[in-house]
């Protein structure tokens, strides 16, 4: 069916592809950042319960690294604002993906329907 399809609307068509891998992309990391986001807001909420003088251990690699309470909780809220930040960032690239997806899913139904043929019919030149 495609092969039929007027060049206009075939480059619609395929820029709409190009679109959806990109909203696939955009969600993908968007569902990864929000889920590190409650890990490490939950992380921040256990801290809180923990007496400051106790011993903690953090990550690094494939090591546990002894780290005190003040550093630990710096560094998870640091962790917890970047990871808001890209959520948002996400939320509105995946707007914006989503809006020009459906103006261009418009264009080419219009084109498609109405006078997508172009001046010449639908067998072209």
């Amino acid at each position: 069916m495609q092969g039929s399809l007027p060049p206009e609307a075939q480059e619609k068509l395929e820029e709409l592809q190009n679109l959806q891998e990109t909203a696939q992309n955009v969600s993908e990391q968007k569902q990864s950042s929000e889920s590190a986001l409650n890990e490490a807001k939950t992380a921040l909420e256990t801290l809180e319960d923990i007496d400051a003088e106790s011993k903690m251990y953090r990550e690094v690699g494939e090591l546990l690294v002894e780290t005190d309470y003040e550093s630990a909780q710096e560094d998870l809220e640091e962790k917890v604002e970047s990871l808001e930040v890209r959520v948002e960032q996400l939320t509105k690239q995946e707007t914006r993906v989503q809006e020009k997806f459906e103006g261009l899913q418009e264009e080419l139904q219009q084109m498609l329907q109405g006078g997508g043929a172009g001046p010449m019919g639908p067998g072209g030149a």
